[in-house]
């Protein structure tokens, strides 16, 4: 099945596993949860066991390091199939804070336990009441002081926390926005700034 102009062979394996996987979850259990308005715990560790939420970290720390295309490739076909990607995207994509601006202490620490599933890193904070979920509007920010950064809040942060979130980040803005095409910076200290729930 062709889901898309970039659907080809070199993730052929990875979105045939997906579209196995996503058969065990068919539209009954999606009605039921959001009858409950439940979490789809036992999507997201199916997922995560079979390792298609880890295609994005390096294998050094417990993922298969496939990259951005299979990490399209599992989402898209978990939406093709009737599943709710929306549920675990962020399971995927949050530690490339860790990746790309963790120390290595950092990424042992972290990534091997989101790898697994064992650490959860599905919540954090984009939005503020005059942004919405225009992130280049944002106007909170992180600013590197000598100590530690520290935000500084223009106005209340607003965030969604998924159940099972056992680590969540902030992810604030620069002061200034990039000039070409607004794009979104974040600026953190080397320490995360993360919020641990009692293991």
């Amino acid at each position: 099945m062709i889901l898309s102009p970039y659907d080809n062979d070199e993730y052929a394996d990875v979105r045939e596993g997906v579209r196995r996987l996503c058969a065990d979850f068919p539209g009954d259990y999606w009605r039921k949860l959001d009858e409950t308005r439940s979490y789809p715990t036992e999507f997201v560790n199916a997922l995560t066991e079979a390792g298609y939420l880890s295609v994005l970290i390096p294998e050094e720390y417990g993922g298969s390091g496939l990259g951005l295309s299979a990490a399209a490739a599992v989402l898209e076909t978990i939406q093709a199939e009737g599943c709710n990607g929306g549920a675990c995207h962020a399971q995927m994509y949050t530690m490339g804070t860790i990746l790309r601006h963790g120390s290595e202490e950092q990424k042992q620490k972290y990534l091997p336990g989101i790898a697994s599933g064992k650490l959860r890193l599905q919540a954090f904070g984009v939005t503020e009441p005059t942004s919405g979920t225009d992130t280049t509007a944002l106007r909170t920010f992180a600013k590197r002081a000598p100590v530690r950064a520290a935000p500084h809040d223009h106005g209340r942060l607003l965030a969604a926390v998924a159940d099972g979130a056992y680590l969540a980040h902030f992810v604030g803005q620069r002061q200034q926005r990039r000039r070409a095409g607004k794009e979104p910076a974040a600026e953190i200290d080397p320490e995360p700034v993360a919020h641990h729930r009692n293991a």
